[in-house]
């Protein structure tokens, strides 16, 4: 079986490129499309693909400027001829599922988000306060026309996969068309359980406006208790500005370095508002409670106190003081949280268990084209071994 891969871009391992991985694993002969490469960026197992680039990868200071490029995306990604495949695994979070495959192909798509900054995050991507007046009405132009080609291009996909419940939503209300959901894997060897905790909290994330990274710095300012936070963006000079002496930047971080500070602090702080979020798993598989905004994705990872064996603590309302309660909740009730359940409950997320469900995925949907089912007409809700 001949297979493609697509992806948007391999800039970096977050979460996105993690799923990636396991794809790769499953498919290690296939040829994997996507707009940029920066070479070195992601891990062995990606690397070693056939990966094609489209002709963002060619402009010049690609890696530093490729998200201006984001109205030509589209243009890009429907250049890549797919006609020859039997398979299209689609991983997408922008323009990865509006490639052009060819009437036999079976397209899957694995959604890690509809384009959320043409969509619900538009504001606080470009909102007021944020570009100025000239691109304000540029950007709202091409906004107009990513949703509409967002929307139509979102018809060359046979099946969706949402990588939660709360994406499914969004696919839904945006595509008009319905996902099973399989969720992230986590990979679990990465991560351990330490005897010795430090006296710090960790924020593990990008540093752009939708993380509400800037309302932990408000609570932890106020608190004058220890954050570090591990990240970049383009953010971070505006967040530098904003916190006090016990908040620490410390810029990405190496794979071995993040699991030592997931095992030794005290809890994880996750005050966005996310599709899924990975990094309170990374977290919780570390045994490690994580005190997390009630909405998106955390809500189907996390288990909070009232319930059995909790593994972190919800603030209902996205504010300093919500999430300053919620903190100085934690503080005295620190024993609620028992490490070895905490990552007993993240291991339900584990990589085995995440490419056994796209591979069965596939294989029914694969079976259905043969036998002339049509693929929504397959019953698959894969998602019955998790429940969060």
């Amino acid at each position: 079986m001949k297979v493609a891969l697509i992806h948007d871009w391999l800039t970096g391992m977050r979460g996105g490129e993690k799923c990636l991985e396991c794809f790769c694993e499953l498919f290690p002969d296939a040829d994997l499309y996507t707009l940029l490469h920066a070479k070195g960026r992601c891990s062995d197992t990606i690397e070693r693909m056939n990966i094609i680039t489209s002709f963002i990868d060619r402009a010049p200071y690609k890696e530093r400027c490729y998200r201006h490029m984001l109205p030509l995306f589209p243009v890009a990604i429907e250049r890549f001829i797919l006609k020859d495949y039997d398979l299209v695994l689609s991983s997408s979070h922008c323009v990865a599922k509006g490639v052009i495959p060819g009437p036999d192909v079976l397209h899957v798509s694995y959604v890690h988000s509809p384009m959320r900054y043409v969509w619900d995050m538009y504001g606080d991507y470009f909102g007021k306060g944020r570009v100025n007046f000239i691109m304000d009405k540029v950007i709202s132009f091409f906004a107009t026309y990513l949703r509409t080609w967002d929307v139509v291009s979102s018809s060359r996909v046979d099946h969706f996969i949402a990588n939660s419940n709360h994406v499914v939503r969004r696919i839904e209300k945006y595509y008009r068309r319905e996902a099973s959901v399989i969720y992230p894997p986590v990979d679990l060897d990465r991560f351990r359980i330490s005897d010795k905790l430090d006296d710090y909290y960790l924020i593990v994330s990008a540093l752009v406006s939708y993380k509400k990274v800037n309302l932990a710095i408000e609570a932890f300012n106020q608190l004058g208790l220890p954050l570090k936070i591990v990240g970049t963006g383009p953010d971070e000079a505006m967040l530098r500005k904003m916190a006090g002496p016990t908040i620490e930047f410390l810029g990405w971080a190496q794979d071995d370095t993040l699991s030592d500070l997931y095992s030794h602090c005290k809890a994880f702080v996750f005050p966005g508002e996310e599709d899924f979020g990975i990094t309170p798993l990374e977290a919780m598989a570390s045994g490690r409670p994580v005190i997390a905004y009630a909405k998106g994705g955390a809500l189907e990872t996390v288990r909070g106190l009232g319930q059995g064996n909790p593994t972190g603590i919800f603030f209902r309302e996205q504010t300093r003081d919500a999430l300053v309660a919620a903190i100085e909740q934690f503080e005295k009730n620190p024993a609620f949280f028992k490490p070895d359940a905490i990552r007993r409950h993240a291991s339900a997320w584990n990589r085995d268990r995440f490419k056994e469900e796209i591979a069965g995925t596939i294989e029914d949907l694969l079976k259905g084209r043969k036998s002339g089912i049509q693929v929504k007409d397959l019953h698959m809700d894969r998602n019955d071994t998790i429940r969060a």
